[in-house]
């Protein structure tokens, strides 16, 4: 017994099953039929006989820039987060337990069409080949990558779990036996960031082709820049999240797809009625009594060296899983967190040739949380806002807990996507949107927001989306450049309705209030302001710190049906505001700067700055290390160019999400298209492309794509088959 129990503390790596022979030979011969060409960026163009050749040297690739970021992601997905953070990811790893059933995925893959099997078992077959050649890097958990992974995921995003509003203390406190009454609190979606997609028509375009701007908001280094090309018809550029393999955003020759994330309502919540008798649980539905499914789950957690385990008994209704209780009832989600069907999906849009075999993409209905924004070398344009989305009984308020014991309260299958919101080649000629409503999407030709049930678009308005509206109004003839001018354009206007409010608030001061003369300064600043960020501007500094200092109820950007949007929440801010709400945050901004640099004015640029850590443990941002000035900010209050920045225990500002792969692209006869990454597309710090775009980076400065294999090989900085 002893024996037994060291041997349960020996690390999981020494019980890794080696490759077999016959495994290497496969492995060896597939990276035959591969070539990987890095470009002078460190991007890698990978070139394949077959598909199933380029998702393999894909996959490679992409170990060889950043493994741990793609070994990460799946253990997350794996629900095994506990097994390397420890005992303070238990509850978030019961979370996805509860929402991805990985015996489902086990039985999808080996249901899967032969072509789909053909790409995950190359998807497998790239990360095992490369740890194989690669033995000393030392996997965290993961020592061999299993096909069927890949369908853990439900669109393109890692990050892509929608619980509706149930929240991991609301799990913790049901899975631990506390049912004492609570008073419910609703959580405010965090939205500093965000997306943003344009799309242009011809009509508006100088060469009389289509352009796409394609701009995801995310943590940094989240999604490389790369291509993948086949002689099966595959080729694609652009974003792709570690551990993918497809092209989440990005173009071929023909079109190209920018999503952004939404608020369409996908998942629901039910209070049960249960009863306990002497033969268990029981559900009500329809009148009728249902055994609740229990399921004993366990989960490992590293505690010093080694492995402890808590098991949990779960719970399961005809909804889904049980995941709260409030007012004394179980609350169960019903979702689709999991979907192979969306992996289909993501992969045939990335080979559709024209706009028709797009649309039959987006028949399949599986993208459960995105927007869609397209054009393509037809010169069609269009939007598509969601594209899961289950039909549900319009009298029920759907973002609030509903019945789960009637059947008027099921999902009734989904919507067709001609009955969704979306709208094609608008005849002013552009669309946007920046997880804001569809109903501004295409100016005073948006579609209307009274056709639709409001959970297919609880979206709100938000700045970004007032920024985009404004500028994209302005007749324009447009090029990549002034495209790329457009989406980097400094305006904030949340600040054209905070700034005059703060501005009257003072003029309203008694001449005897100390504070008239304590802010005239500052207050001159601000009245001066152009409401432009920059690197040089204190007003800038003023306000960005004053703003974060005010009513949270303006950051709301995420809404639900009936509620004041984030546009609505800040004019109706302004107007009520009493003058201390506005004036007394100006104060204390003034002796926060002063107390962190020894006076208040200070120039933005010398605030706000990017810096790359290394990724080392315990490393920290450092004011005393390089960095780079910044003039940019936060999307919250409408920078179109995003850069959220905090400051992490230190007297400066660091920049940790926002924009991070910008590209925009025209199509016609041949493809231009120019980008630019958040510091370089590598993630070893020893590479010259850890940072190599970092300054570009930082002024807006994009680079030429090189698409074309002539063009490739004219910039190529190595050509490779995996594994040399």
């Amino acid at each position: 017994m002893k024996k037994l129990f060291l041997l349960l503390l020996l690390p999981l790596q020494l019980f890794a099953q080696k490759f077999t022979p016959a495994e290497i030979a496969a492995y060896e011969a597939q990276a035959k039929k591969v070539n990987i060409i890095r470009d002078n960026w460190g991007i890698p163009h990978v070139y394949g006989k077959t598909d199933a050749d380029a998702v393999f040297g894909l996959l490679y690739a992409q170990c060889e820039d950043d493994f741990k970021r793609v070994e990460l992601n799946y253990i997350e997905k794996l629900g095994r987060l506990s097994e390397i953070n420890g005992e303070k990811d238990l509850f978030n790893d019961l979370q996805i337990r509860l929402l991805i059933d990985t015996a489902e995925a086990k039985t999808d893959y080996a249901k899967a069409q032969p072509w789909m099997k053909k790409l995950l078992d190359a998807y497998a077959a790239g990360i095992n080949y490369y740890l194989y050649k690669n033995p000393k890097v030392k996997p965290a958990l993961l020592t061999r990558f299993k096909p069927w992974y890949a369908l853990l995921w439900t669109d393109g995003s890692i990050g892509a779990i929608n619980t509706a509003d149930l929240t991991i203390g609301e799990l913790k406190k049901f899975y631990t036996g506390d049912h004492s009454p609570t008073a419910y609190v609703p959580v405010i979606k965090d939205q500093q960031s965000g997306s943003n997609g344009f799309a242009f028509a011809p009509s508006i375009t100088e060469s009389g082709n289509a352009i796409l701007y394609i701009n995801p908001h995310t943590t940094f280094y989240f999604r490389p820049e790369v291509q993948m090309q086949s002689e099966e018809g595959l080729n694609a550029y652009g974003a792709v999240t570690w551990g993918q393999f497809f092209v989440y955003q990005g173009f071929n020759e023909y079109c190209g797809w920018m999503h952004t994330s939404n608020n369409v309502d996908i998942a629901d919540m039910y209070a049960e009625k249960i009863t306990k008798t002497d033969k268990g649980l029981f559900y009500e539905y329809d009148k009728k009594k249902f055994l609740v499914v229990q399921k004993k789950m366990t989960i490992h957690y590293l505690e010093g060296s080694s492995l402890k385990s808590k098991i949990f008994t779960t719970y399961f209704t005809n909804n889904g899983p049980v995941m709260a209780i409030r007012e004394g009832k179980w609350i169960s989600l019903k979702s689709k967190n999991r979907n192979t069907q969306s992996l289909v999906q993501s992969w045939v849009r990335t080979k559709a040739k024209s706009f028709e075999d797009y649309q039959k993409a987006m028949d399949l209905k599986a993208n459960a949380s995105n927007n869609t924004v397209y054009a393509d070398a037809k010169g069609n344009i269009a939007y598509w806002h969601g594209n899961f989305i289950p039909i549900r009984d319009k009298n029920y308020n759907w973002s609030e807990v509903v019945d789960g014991s009637t059947s008027a309260t099921a999902w009734k299958g989904l919507h067709n996507v001609k009955d969704m919101v979306h709208i094609y080649n608008p005849v002013n000629g552009w669309l946007q949107n920046c997880n804001s409503t569809p109903f501004s999407v295409a100016g005073k030709n948006s579609p209307i927001k009274a056709n639709y049930p409001t959970y297919m678009a609880p979206d709100g308005e938000n700045f970004r989306g007032v920024a985009a509206t404004k500028l994209l109004s302005i007749p324009t003839k447009y090029n990549l450049d002034k495209v790329i001018a457009t989406g980097y354009n400094t305006y904030l206007p949340a600040f054209e309705i905070l700034v005059p409010a703060l501005l009257k608030a003072y003029t309203e001061l008694p001449q005897s209030d100390p504070l008239i003369a304590e802010l005239k300064e500052p207050i001159a600043i601000l009245k001066a302001w152009n409401y432009q960020s920059s690197e040089s501007s204190e007003a800038t500094t003023l306000a960005f710190e004053w703003a974060q200092k005010l009513n949270p109820i303006i950051q709301r950007v995420y809404i639900n049906p009936g509620e004041k949007d984030q546009v609505e929440n800040t004019i109706a801010f302004a107007a009520s505001a009493r003058p201390n709400e506005l004036l007394d945050p100006l104060k204390a901004t003034l002796a926060d700067l002063t107390k962190r640099f020894g006076k208040w004015q200070i120039a933005w640029g010398e605030i706000n700055r990017y810096q790359r850590l290394t990724g080392a443990v315990n490393e920290k941002y450092d004011d005393a290390l390089p960095s780079i000035p910044v003039g940019f900010g936060s999307a919250l209050w409408g920078q179109l160019s995003s850069y959220r920045s905090n400051p992490f225990k230190t007297n400066k500002r660091y920049g940790f999400s926002g924009n991070s792969f910008v590209c925009a692209v025209e199509f016609g006869k041949k493809i231009k298209a120019k980008s630019i990454l958040a510091g370089g597309n590598i993630g070893d710090p020893s590479s010259k492309h850890f940072t190599d775009q970092a300054l570009m980076y930082s002024k807006g400065q994009f680079k030429d794509v090189l698409f074309y294999k002539e063009d490739v090989v004219k910039n190529a900085e190595r050509s490779y088959q995996p594994g040399q």
